[in-house]
């Protein structure tokens, strides 16, 4: 009984994040990119420029999909 209460009550004050935009994704990954990061996963690259509408295929390095992501965050803004 007891772990049923604790589990409503951390349903209850746990904070659901609201899902990011397309957009936010990819300025948050220009971002990271630009405080020193790499990107590990060039799928997850690929994935957030499709969302934002670019084709991209699979052979594009991922450098270059980085460059396509800038400009359509800057056009965006």
């Amino acid at each position: 009984m007891r772990k049923g209460i604790l589990g409503r009550l951390k349903k209850l004050l746990a904070a659901k994040k609201a899902p990011l935009s397309d957009i936010e994704q990819a300025r948050q990954l220009i971002a990271a990119i630009d405080r020193g990061g790499i990107p590990l996963n060039p799928a997850r690259v690929n994935a957030i420029a499709r969302n934002l509408g670019l084709e991209v295929s699979r052979k594009a390095p991922v450098e270059e999909t980085i460059e396509r992501l800038r400009k359509a965050v800057e056009r965006a803004a």
